[in-house]
This record gives structure tokens, C-alpha cells and sequence, in this order.
């Protein structure tokens, strides 16, 4: 391992030094000029200034107070200079640096103050990759190559603050406690498992990605650590345009397509996205090892082989219809669905003093989802003000999830249970109500809303053994039951936001009242809970003259338990290991507070320190039993969590050809809670390290290199192991603007990567050790095509439910 991260710093150190040898003797002049308003001949700040050489940015800078700019070491050569802002006409010079012409003087630059749409101007490819917000950051996908080749998943490894683990599970600031929005609203096709639809999506079908770590009070009150936005849509003019993306992994993953399309005709408008990919795996091994003590000690060993296959389809659709200036409908539809299939061969071996038992297992498993969200909006504008909104929204979703583990046993040695299947059918429906109003009063921006969601939650789980008298399946009524869960959440928020030349302030509050019903039908048992909760949120940024800016935020947010949390169905898939929801589950609430430090220049920086705290957290915990030697693992409210996180992004252009990107964190946390009566804690160190740099060549050709460190993660009973990931890519365009091709090579040092979790209990020690197939090739192919004019119109209040604890996601992991 160590041999290979060395060859992996000598590559990417060779990397960033040709650039250096290489133009280390190119001449280069000075490029200055100042910035005015064209009618109060004053100078203006904050307008964006950028170089463009063969229509390509590759400097840019943000005018102070005096509205001056100066761009040193420029190399010589023709370029287009250009000035641009929100409110104002664009500006665009010629500039020519020589020989006996080292310092071009561009004077002052008139802009026209204009009263046009946004759609007026197009700034996408003069804004900066990252971005810091008062209440977030947001880092622009299409602004970075590499989002040509590699999957949305992949790109979650470059936005600050995000991390993935050996297992591609999604982490933001090290936690798996956050919500995914899908454009602003919550999608059911990354409720359960978020990394299979992310790898199956090209990363150039999303516009940016946010990390919103102080939800403002508008959003649902779910996800401890913030929620994570993902920005497929695009900007729809009048016209047409869209983008196509073929794409091919191997040995592991498979091919994938996906793209996008906007049109629009007068006051009617589409956008149309969707795809599908395929993702499977070699044979790779899997250990399970289990260590007991007490008056009867035993060691299990699971020695397994196992080979999957990964199927994902999304798919949405938005249209848009401007009756007139004050009154818009728009509505959404996005399917999804897909399949995740699995063939295991097992070894057991369990021995303790009295007897040992042994047997092979052949285990075939089947995961199928599938679902529907449809949006209806309906906004209204006002002749006084037109910033004035009025939005009445209505969301209806469903979705099923089947599951089935059929078990067969071989080899038997002192093991006498029946082969047998499990079938799962959890089915999920969604409906919500909510009303928006927006009321802005000179500087101050008022807002508020009500909402109700309706969530009705079903499972039908049974257990069927094999009778070998009669050869047939046969249900097991222990074993089997039906389960309904019905929550329904009403809430009510008001937040304003105030902005000054150098401060911004937005403070609000949330309050919701959730009711919760769960019927055990089988055998007529029910649990039902209500909670109120005020939400309290506040966030400031101070703007500093040398364009660097303090934020400061606190908020407190929900963790309410999901289907999967509280599903009571027995996952026996692995004998020896069970695995179940918890009905009785409550909702969590978490305090957390940031602090953060960006300076945006020639490259930017974002510096930052969160800490957060909560109580009854919801835990996975996992006993033993020396009866049955089973271990059970399940949900429980025990935790009580405290983490102390900082974090570092740089984007640096060292050279107008060379980028230089670095992001981490470094955090501390601590854990404890009581099971079965023992208390249990455990602390330590965590955090990650992610650098990327790559180089342009002449003729549009571009590479990239990557490394990625993950330390350790502390669990209540144990730890997960650490890994590293790195990879290396190149593009072509072959049309400019339009056909990009793009290939890269992933770990190519290391064959495989293992997931590992240490977990320790009572009387227990066990080492779950997964072996995932590391090295990999990809190739992409990605063409752009159509034009458009004019924008069109969108709904700026739309659903967000965004207020329930993925499947994927386990407090304090």
C-alpha cells in the first residue's frame, strides 16, 4: 500500500511541475484597466472580469471598491476581454500583449446599467467552480473537464465538504446524516440507496452541486449534518439544446447513457432528462469473523464469493406554461426505477467446545425498486412588485420495493435449519400540500409558508421453509407479518433576509407537529407517537473589501426515522447475522454551528470550523446471543453524539493552463449510549484528503490526476477501515463546444479496495472485511447541440420534503 501511494505522489508531483519547467521562460505583459458606471461615471465593485483566449476563460477577477483590475504575467498573444454583472450590459475589448506592447491599458470600461431579465446575460462560463454563499457552498460541474467523463458519483469526491468510503456511501463532513434534493425537491429515486442512481447519472447532465449546510427555514427540518442539492436542470430558451452522453466501464461497471433536452416555443417549455446504466462486478470475496467469550466461547468464520449486477433508470420531465407576467404553471414527472441482483457462495465454520458446525450456502438475492413523483406548481406574480410570489404547490409520489433472499444449504455438519426464502414487499405513497408567499421590502426579503405531507408506509414480509417431506415452501407465520406506517407531518415557517452593501443576515423559524401510527396487522399490536418541534435558523456573512467573506450560521435540525429504520422485517440473508428495523423509533434533534472563511481572487479558499452536538440519536447496534449464536443488529434512540469538524478547499489556477484543487477535513468525535444496559463509548479521529490538478494543452486537449485519502470512521461499537482512491483522465474535443471525447483509468496501482467495519459488544468482537474490485477503465463520449434565445420562465417555490432519514444513513456513522 505504502509503495503504491508513493508512485501515486511521484505521478501527481510530475504532473504539477510540467507546467512549471515548461513555461517557465514563455514572456508575458500586464493586462489593467477600471470599471464605471456609463451614466454616474462612478466606479463599481463586484463586477466579474475575465480573459478569454480562442473563446476560452482561463483568468478571471472580481473589481473592489475602486472598480480597478490588474491581470499579471499574462503570456503574449491575442485575447478578448470581458466585463460582466447582474444589472449591467456585458462589456467586450480586444487585447493585445508583444513584444515592445508588454502592458495593455484597456482604460475605463462603460457599462450600462440594464433592467432585463437574467436571461439577458449568460455568465456560465465566467463563474468561478467553487462558490460560498451565506448559507452554502455550491461547486459548478459544468465549469470543471472532468465532468465529461466521470459519473455523479465520482464528482461527489470534488465538492468541498463531501467524501465517499471504500463502499462509494456518500459522506458529508464525514457524516451519513444529510437529505439529497434532486433540483430543490426531494426525489424517491435517492431516498433508499443514493450511490446507484448517482453512478449510473454522467456527471455532465448536472449543472452544480450544493452543499447546504444551514438550511434556511423553508426546507424541512431532516438531516443533521445539511442537505446536499443536485442542479440537473438547465437554462431553457427559446429554441432548443441539449447534450447526449455515451459512456463505458470495465472490468467493473458497464455501459450507461443519459442526457438532457430543453425546448421552448413562445410562452410553452420542456426540459427532459433521464438515463440508464449498468454496473456490475467480477467475483470478488467477502470475510465475516466472529469472536465470543463468556461461559460458552465459539469462533465463526464466513469465508464468501459473491458476483452482482446493478441496473438504474431515471428519468424527469418539467414543463413550464406563462399564461402572462404575473402567472405561471409548471409540473413534473420523474420515473425511476432499476434492480440490484446478487449470487453468493459461502463457506461456515462455527466452532465452540461442545460441537462444530459447518455447511455451504449458496445465496441468491434480488433488490427491485421502482416509483413515480408528479409535481403540479402554481405561481402568482403581483403588478405592485413582481418580486412579490405567490406559490401553491401539490406533490403526489409512490414507490415499491421487493426484495427476495432464496437460501440453500449443502455440506450440513450439525446444522439442521431448513433451506428457505424471504420475500419483502415494502411499498411507500406521498402526498403533500404546501403554499409559499415571498414579500420583499426594499432591502429586507420576507417569506413564509405552510405545508402537510401525508406518508402512508407498508411492508408484507414472509418467511417460507422448505417442508423436505412434501418438497414444497411453506410460510412460517412466526416469521411473517404486515406492517403499516403512516406519518404525517404538518408545519408552518417565516424567515427573513436583510443585505447590505458589506452584511447579509437570514434568520428564521420552523415549527412541526408530526403524528405517527404503526399497526403490526399480523398480530394486532400498534405504536403511535406525536412530537412538536420549533426549528430555530440563523446565518451571516460579513463581506470583506480584499473580496473574502465571513459566515457564520446555526441551526437545529430533525432526523426522523424512515421506512427502513422502522421496517420490523428480519433480514436472515446471512445465518448467524440478522438484521431488522425498530417500530419504536423517535425522531432526533441535532444543534449545529459553523463558521467559515472564504476568500475568492485568483483562486479561492474556504476555510471553516462546525461543531455539533445531539441526544437520543438513532444508532445501529449489534448484540450477541449466546443461545442461538446470532448476532442481531438493529435501530435504537440511545445515541448521544458530539463532533468538532474543520475543513480546507483551495482552487488555485497556478498558471492560465494548470488547476490546482485541494479539500479536507479533519473532525473528532465522540459517541456513547447504553446497551442493554451497557454503557458504550468510543471517540476518535476522523477526516479526508482530496487534491486534483490537471493541464490544458494546445488543441483542446486536457488531463487530470486525483488522489483521495479516508481515515478511519468511529462507530458507537467499533471502527471502519480507511482507503485510498485515485485516478487518472484525459479529453479531446473533437468539435469545439459541441463532441468531447474523454477516457481515464481508476486505482491503477491497486486491484482491489476493502470495506471494513470492526464492531465490538458484550461478550462479541467480529471483522466484516468486503473486497470491491478497485481498478477500472472508462471511456465517454459527451456531444452538445441546439441553440437557444430567450429564457423561460420557473417556479421559484416548489415542494422540498426533505425531512426524512435515508436508508443508507445511520447516526454517528
Amino acid at each position: 500500500m505504502r509503495k503504491n501511494i508513493c508512485q501515486t505522489f511521484s505521478i501527481l508531483l510530475l504532473l504539477i511541475l510540467f507546467p512549471f519547467i515548461s513555461l517557465a521562460q514563455e514572456p508575458s505583459g500586464t493586462i489593467k484597466g477600471s470599471v464605471v458606471d456609463s451614466a454616474s461615471k462612478k466606479p463599481i465593485e463586484f463586477i466579474t472580469i475575465a480573459i478569454k483566449k480562442d473563446g476560452t476563460v482561463f483568468k478571471t477577477t472580481v473589481t473592489p471598491e475602486n472598480g480597478q483590475f490588474v491581470f499579471e504575467k499574462i503570456p503574449f498573444g491575442s485575447y478578448t476581454l470581458t466585463a460582466i454583472a447582474v444589472g449591467y450590459g456585458t462589456k467586450t475589448v480586444p487585447a493585445e500583449l508583444k513584444a515592445g506592447t508588454t502592458n495593455f491599458d484597456a482604460g475605463k470600461l462603460l457599462l450600462a446599467s440594464q433592467t432585463n431579465n437574467l436571461s439577458d446575460v449568460s455568465v456560465t462560463a465566467l463563474r468561478p467552480i467553487i462558490k460560498q454563499e451565506v448559507d452554502r457552498i455550491s461547486y459548478d460541474i459544468q465549469a470543471d473537464p472532468e465532468s465529461k467523463v466521470l459519473t455523479a458519483l465520482d464528482m461527489m469526491r470534488k465538492v468541498p465538504l463531501l467524501s465517499l468510503d471504500a463502499d462509494d456511501n456518500i459522506k458529508l463532513k464525514g457524516s451519513g446524516n444529510y437529505k439529497i434534493l434532486i433540483n430543490g425537491k426531494p426525489s424517491s429515486m435517492v431516498a433508499r440507496s443514493p450511490k446507484d442512481v448517482l453512478r449510473s447519472m454522467p456527471a455532465s447532465s448536472i449543472q452544480k452541486i450544493e452543499v447546504i449546510t444551514t438550511p434556511p427555514a423553508k426546507y424541512d427540518s431532516e438531516g443533521l449534518s445539511g442537505i446536499i442539492n443536485i442542479i440537473t436542470n438547465k437554462k431553457i430558451d427559446n429554441g432548443y439544446n441539449g447534450s447526449l452522453n455515451l459512456r463505458h466501464q470495465f472490468p467493473v461497471g458497464g455501459p450507461g447513457i443519459g442526457g438532457f433536452v430543453t425546448v421552448k416555443q413562445g410562452k410553452f417549455g420542456v426540459t427532459a432528462y433521464g438515463g440508464t446504466g449498468f454496473y456490475s462486478s467480477p467475483e470478488t470475496e467477502i470475510i465475516n469473523s466472529r469472536l465470543t467469550t463468556g461461559t460458552n466461547p465459539s469462533e465463526l468464520l464466513n469465508i464468501g464469493r459473491r458476483k452482482f449486477d446493478n441496473n438504474y433508470r431515471y428519468g424527469g420531465a418539467e414543463l413550464s406554461f406563462e399564461i402572462d407576467t404575473l402567472n405561471l404553471i409548471t409540473a413534473e414527472v420523474n420515473p425511476y426505477g432499476g434492480y440490484n441482483k446478487s449470487n453468493n457462495t459461502q463457506i461456515f465454520r462455527l466452532t465452540s467446545p461442545a460441537q462444530v458446525t459447518t455447511y455451504d450456502l449458496l445465496s441468491q438475492n434480488r433488490f427491485d425498486w421502482g416509483g413515480l413523483d408528479m409535481t403540479l406548481n402554481y405561481q402568482l406574480g403581483f403588478k405592485s412588485n413582481k418580486e412579490r410570489l405567490l406559490t401553491f404547490s401539490y406533490k403526489y409520489s409512490n414507490g415499491n420495493n421487493p426484495q427476495k433472499n432464496d437460501l440453500t444449504f449443502s455440506n450440513r455438519q450439525n446444522y439442521n435449519d431448513p433451506n428457505y426464502i424471504q420475500q419483502n414487499d415494502s411499498r411507500s405513497r406521498e402526498q403533500t400540500i404546501q403554499l409559499d408567499y415571498v414579500h420583499p421590502v426594499k432591502k429586507l426579503n420576507i417569506e413564509g409558508g405552510i405545508k402537510g405531507i401525508l406518508r402512508d408506509n407498508n411492508s408484507n414480509f414472509e418467511y417460507l421453509g422448505l417442508n423436505n417431506a412434501t418438497g414444497n415452501y411453506e410460510i412460517d407465520p412466526a416469521r411473517t407479518n404486515i406492517f403499516n406506517n403512516n406519518q404525517d407531518v404538518i408545519g408552518a415557517y417565516n424567515s427573513y433576509s436583510y443585505n447590505l452593501t458589506n452584511w447579509g443576515f437570514k434568520a428564521g423559524v420552523r415549527i412541526e407537529e408530526t403524528f405517527v401510527k404503526a399497526d403490526f396487522i399480523s398480530n394486532a399490536s400498534n405504536v403511535n407517537s406525536d412530537y412538536f418541534n420549533i426549528i430555530p435558523s440563523f446565518s451571516v456573512n460579513r463581506k470583506f473589501k480584499d473580496q473574502s467573506n465571513l459566515n457564520f450560521g446555526y441551526t437545529q435540525r430533525i432526523e426522523r426515522p424512515g421506512i427502513d429504520n422502522l421496517n420490523p422485517f428480519v433480514d436472515r440473508s446471512v445465518p448467524n447475522y440478522e438484521s431488522t428495523g425498530n417500530p419504536d423509533l423517535e425522531a432526533v434533534l441535532s444543534n449545529n454551528f459553523e463558521l467559515t472563511y472564504s476568500k475568492f481572487k485568483k483562486g479561492s479558499v474556504n476555510v471553516g470550523v462546525s461543531y455539533n452536538f445531539a441526544n437520543n440519536t438513532i444508532q445501529n447496534i449489534s448484540v450477541y446471543s449466546d443461545v442461538d449464536k446470532i448476532t442481531r443488529s438493529t435501530f435504537a434512540n440511545i445515541g448521544k453524539d458530539k463532533t468538532l469538524t474543520t475543513n480546507l478547499n483551495v482552487n488555485y489556477p497556478l498558471t492560465p493552463k494548470w488547476n490546482l484543487s485541494l479539500s479536507g477535513n479533519i473532525g473528532y468525535k465522540w459517541l456513547e449510549g447504553a446497551i442493554n444496559g451497557v454503557l458504550t463509548k468510543n471517540d476518535g479521529m476522523t477526516g479526508y484528503f482530496y487534491a486534483n490538478t490537471g493541464y490544458k494543452f494546445e488543441r483542446q486537449w486536457r488531463v487530470n490526476a486525483s488522489f483521495n485519502y479516508s481515515a478511519p470512521d468511529v462507530l458507537l461499537q467499533g471502527t471502519s477501515g480507511e482507503y485510498y482512491y485515485m485516478s487518472f483522465s484525459g479529453s479531446k474535443e473533437i468539435i469545439k463546444d459541441k463532441l468531447t471525447f474523454s477516457a481515464g483509468i481508476n486505482n491503477p496501482f491497486a486491484k482491489y479496495r476493502y470495506y471494513e467495519t470492526f464492531t465490538q459488544g458484550t461478550n462479541f468482537m467480529q471483522t466484516y472485511r468486503g473486497q470491491n474490485y478497485n481498478r477500472s477503465i472508462n471511456v465517454s463520449l459527451n456531444w452538445k447541440f441546439g441553440k437557444l434565445k430567450d429564457a423561460i420562465k420557473k417556479s421559484q417555490r416548489s415542494i422540498s420534503n426533505d425531512d426524512v432519514k435515508s436508508s443508507g444513513s445511520k447516526s454517528g456513522s
